[in-house]
């Protein structure tokens, strides 16, 4: 069967988001009802975008853009090519592209797919002098091998099947976080009165490490190791491998908990495996205190407050001295002991969740190419 090839705006409008106001970062512009989606969330979300970090008011979106729901981000500067589909509608900036099909020519799942397959082709034809940079122009020179109507479908509902169910694991995990946070919050008001103590009598901050850029390896071979960086939080991901040997043994595992200190700070996350960063810090407990209490505790509002009140640096924030701030009230033994046995049967199953998105993405990955080749016929 024929694969025609088509440019971007001969299969649906195209069109570069608006946020025209300067500084971009005024305050009178946010705070409002509209989300206003930026390229780390684009990043962070795994198929389509239903949480965001900003809004507009009214005057934000006045001289800005409303995308409807069903629209394909495309990031065009920071994180190159890195796509997702709108489950909402939202307002972004000229940073990223929004793509909208015809309904009569193609399926915006299979474009995104697409950019799936070819994002590092992209990648590399937006290399800069002082920054990366896609720019609707380069991406129009672009032609994506498009089958029939019916077969675009029929193929994004084969892949789009693995990323449903990775999307509805992601729901059940925030639900238990939201759970265990909750039983956590009980627990803090039956710790009110009890003395204030120093953390680092129960945890230990593990610092993590710079092998340099010129050791990234863009691809998993035998004897490497993911490396993460702050930025690969959110997603519990990276496409950057170390070889392991260069870790020096500043290793993660899925059961450890980590925390931001750099640039994006207080993210805290679980479920990771790899060599991790500077700007990030895992926790590991004396034994007294479980790995969902301190996933809690860093989460709580009251540790965020401390993280966020030391931090300092004008462009990048530097939060790593409020680590000698951490304190907490223990709880009575009987009561840590409850809360102990309540939240690691919880704990345990949102990674497992997480391991089977890992094989979800890993399974998708790998039909991925194939359909989106025509090397399976659907």
């Amino acid at each position: 069967m024929k694969w025609e090839l088509k440019s971007f705006d001969e299969i649906g409008f195209i069109g570069r988001g608006k946020s025209r106001h300067r500084p971009r970062n005024a305050e009178h512009l946010y705070g409002g009802e509209y989300p206003f989606i930026q390229t780390g969330d684009i990043k962070a979300a795994n198929f389509k975008i239903n949480e965001y970090s900003q809004t507009y008011n009214e005057v934000g979106l006045a001289q800005s853009k409303l995308w409807k729901a069903g629209t394909l981000c495309i990031t065009i500067a920071a994180n190159i090519a890195d796509t997702a589909i709108l489950g909402i509608d939202a307002c972004f900036p000229d940073s990223i592209i929004g793509f909208i099909p015809y309904e009569d020519k193609s399926d915006v799942r299979f474009v995104k797919y697409f950019f799936d397959i070819f994002q590092a082709r992209m990648k590399s034809i937006s290399t800069g002098a002082a920054q990366d940079n896609l720019s609707l122009e380069k991406l129009l020179t672009f032609k994506i091998p498009l089958p029939p109507l019916p077969i675009q479908r029929r193929i994004a509902s084969i892949l789009s099947a693995y990323d449903d169910l990775i999307e509805n694991n992601l729901k059940r995990i925030k639900l238990l976080e939201e759970k265990l946070l909750l039983e956590y919050a009980l627990l803090e008001e039956e710790s009110n009165n009890q003395k204030e103590i120093e953390l680092s009598d129960f945890v230990t901050f593990v610092k993590g490490i710079e092998p340099g850029s010129s050791n990234y390896l863009p691809e998993k071979s035998e004897g490497t190791i993911p490396f993460i960086r702050v930025g690969d939080l959110s997603k519990r991901d990276s496409d950057i491998f170390i070889e392991e040997e260069k870790s020096k043994g500043i290793i993660c595992y899925p059961d450890d908990v980590l925390v931001s200190m750099d640039g994006t700070i207080g993210i805290v996350k679980y479920g990771i495996y790899g060599c991790y960063s500077s700007g990030i810090r895992k926790a590991v407990s004396n034994g007294v205190l479980n790995n969902a209490f301190i996933f809690c505790y860093l989460s709580s509002p009251k540790i965020q407050g401390v993280i966020y009140s030391h931090s300092k640096g004008s462009t990048i924030q530097h939060a790593g001295s409020s680590i000698n701030h951490f304190k907490i009230k223990l709880p009575k033994e009987t009561v840590l002991n409850d809360f102990i046995r309540i939240s690691t049967p919880v704990y345990e199953l949102m990674k497992s969740l997480l391991t089977q998105n890992s094989k979800l993405r890993e399974a998708r990955d790998i039909l991925l190419p194939k359909l989106m080749n025509g090397e399976i016929e659907v």
